[in-house]
């Protein structure tokens, strides 16, 4: 696996319109680990792809009338088979972080990758996943100087007042086991 023009050759590339140019393509600095299922709780299917690139059908189920013009994204999804899919490349910045700080400095999405793992932070989250988000933190770190195995966080620990994820349920001795095998 390798990165080429901010992208991942072994990831299926799905462009999604909810991103634009990062302030400082240079300051890419911080991973931020999130978790997504549409329906909440239901895995597999394409809603988190169309929810993404804005074709989120509000009628396919009564929770996507709250959020399908939500204008979201990620520069990467692992599903719970390990398959990877980008919707932004990693020098653009993606909308992931909402309101949100690291160190006290605001705005995370201009400086961070999100990575969102299709799981809960009720249930959890496969080994296939545990796996490739290691390969793909790994391949980060390679590629972006100022990222390092201290500045991986959880959505949770960038907007505390607002989000949970990746949750309880995320192993985070497990996943920096991992890593330390790839970095």
């Amino acid at each position: 696996m390798r990165i080429h023009d901010h992208q991942i050759d072994d990831a299926k590339q799905l462009p999604s319109p909810n991103s634009d140019a990062r302030p400082n393509s240079e300051d890419i600095s911080l991973l931020v680990i999130h978790c997504i299922s549409l329906p909440p709780e239901q895995f597999g299917g394409d809603f988190i792809d169309q929810l993404f690139c804005n074709r989120l059908d509000p009628n396919l189920h009564p929770y996507f009338r709250d959020i399908y013009q939500l204008k979201v994204s990620a520069h990467v999804l692992i599903r719970r088979d390990g398959e990877l899919v980008q919707y932004v490349p990693f020098d653009r910045r993606a909308w992931h972080a909402g309101v949100s700080s690291y160190q006290g400095r605001e705005r995370c999405n201009d400086f961070s990758i999100g990575i969102e793992l299709e799981g809960s932070v009720n249930q959890p989250y496969t080994e296939l996943q545990y796996q490739r988000l290691a390969e793909v933190a790994g391949l980060l770190i390679a590629n972006y100087p100022k990222l390092s195995r201290e500045r991986i966080v959880g959505h949770s620990d960038i907007a505390p007042e607002r989000k949970a994820d990746p949750g309880p349920w995320f192993d985070w001795q497990k996943f920096h086991q991992q890593l330390s095998q790839m970095v």
